[in-house]
């Protein structure tokens, strides 16, 4: 059988690009696949065989929708684990960017794509299986390290960034949407243990979360009544950000069309009455428009103090620490490589770090601290860490309740809104047309 030029182009183009990914997972074992690709276009040594072979018909188109299926399969996979994945948003911590119903595709390749901690799964599923809300769908008999292939570019600020949750490594399995550690915070280890089935779970098969980053690796970070401030220059508001607002009439009840109007879901529509005003996440430019009704007495944006909120809410829960949402730091965001002294004050910063994702074994015994056994009185960071804010600044769980996140959790940078949902609507007006194949910025 002649061999056409066209088919030892084919062959010399599709084996560089495959002998280029390759090189870029670094599992260099799979380079033996360029014997397949050279069979395909020029030896075709499976294909004479399988003519020698002489199958029934329907066997023989059976193993051909098998094959296109598996190659079909394989395709999707690998798409998904090393370019670019679907994710919906299930809250409204994003609002005005990204809407409850709103899905994305986020770009892998954009920080270099993770290989996955726990290959062994059933496929496009995340942790659980399909019509199951517990059941695991996967096996943690094979377990890999952390590992990222090269990117285009680092994290940078302002980015809006998917990631695995970093306290959604443990679980409770009667409480999947709770916050296993703000329920051991409020209710203590012993009585949540005993009434509960707890459940763990690994890096990339933890929740995914969608936040923007305001803070770097060596950043300082500080919040000063709502404002945040990075290495001591303070963040433009952008007009995407939105905070609570009291909203107090002359009296008169604001108008249902006009709420309708700003575009508030029914559970922003709240109602204080100790303040006898209603309370609604707005933007600047939306509290500007309510100032200016004519029933409208004051609007004023919703400040938080330690004086009405525990700093058991808030990270690092100590009461060395009291900060809030709204007045948070300074902080200095730790960064790979660099070194941070210890001391009994600053170590509900850094303990879970050291403890939980840098696999240390750490203890205090008379005001001293011991990591692997050894006193130590500085620590060394193995990776670099973020800070990730929500764009609906109070209605967000973020960096301010849980910490950092570590930069093995980050899974990609969100880019496009492909389709958009508005479950609370009907027919047509369900399809938020205007938000579908929007570039997120």
């Amino acid at each position: 059988m002649k061999i056409s030029r066209k088919q030892y182009i084919l062959f010399a183009l599709l084996a560089i690009l495959y002998s280029l990914i390759v090189i870029w997972i670094g599992v260099y074992w799979l380079l033996a696949g360029i014997v397949l690709i050279f069979d395909h276009y020029i030896s075709r040594f499976l294909f004479k065989i399988r003519r020698l072979i002489k199958l029934p018909g329907v066997l023989t188109e059976t193993l051909e929708w098998i094959s296109a299926i598996v190659t079909a399969l394989f395709a999707v996979i690998i798409i998904r684990t090393l370019f670019v994945e679907a994710y919906t948003i299930p809250t409204p911590s994003m609002e005005r960017t990204l809407l409850v119903g709103d899905y994305l595709f986020v770009s892998k390749i954009k920080y270099g794509p993770k290989i996955p901690n726990t290959p062994l799964g059933f496929p496009f599923t995340h942790n659980t299986m399909p019509f199951s809300a517990d059941k695991k769908s996967y096996s943690e008999k094979v377990q890999w390290p952390y590992n990222r292939l090269l990117g285009l570019r680092k994290v940078r600020h302002n980015d809006v960034v998917v990631f695995n949750f970093p306290e959604g490594d443990t679980v409770v399995k009667e409480l999947p949407d709770q916050n296993y550690y703000s329920l051991i915070r409020n209710y203590g280890r012993k009585t949540i243990l005993s009434q509960y089935e707890i459940i763990t779970r690994p890096v990339d098969k933890r929740e995914n979360f969608v936040k923007r980053c305001v803070g770097l690796p060596g950043d300082t970070l500080e919040i000063r009544h709502s404002s945040v401030y990075v290495n001591g220059l303070e963040l433009a508001e952008e007009p995407f950000i939105q905070f609570n607002y009291y909203v107090r009439t002359n009296g008169e009840k604001i108008d249902s069309i006009f709420i309708t109007e700003l575009d508030l879901a029914d559970a922003d529509r709240l109602y204080d009455p100790s303040r006898e005003s209603y309370v609604f996440p707005l933007t600047a430019n939306q509290a500007e428009h309510v100032r200016k009704l004519p029933n409208i007495h004051r609007v004023t944006r919703l400040e938080n103090t330690t004086k009405q909120l525990s700093y058991f809410s808030f990270f690092p829960y100590s009461p060395q620490y009291p900060w809030t949402e709204d007045n948070f730091g300074p902080l200095v965001i730790p960064e790979k490589g660099k070194s941070v002294r210890l001391s009994i004050k600053n170590l509900p910063l850094y303990r879970r770090i050291i403890e939980a994702y840098e696999k240390n074994k750490i203890e205090v015994r008379d005001s001293i601290i011991y990591i692997n056994n050894e006193p130590r009185n500085s620590y060394t960071f193995g990776m670099d860490y973020y800070f990730m804010l929500g764009d609906n600044r109070h209605n967000s769980a973020d960096s301010r309740i849980w910490g950092f996140v570590p930069e093995d959790h980050v899974v990609g940078k969100a880019v496009l809104v492909w389709l958009s949902i508005d479950r609370s609507k009907k027919g047509r007006q369900r399809f938020r047309w205007d938000k579908m194949f929007k570039k997120i910025n």
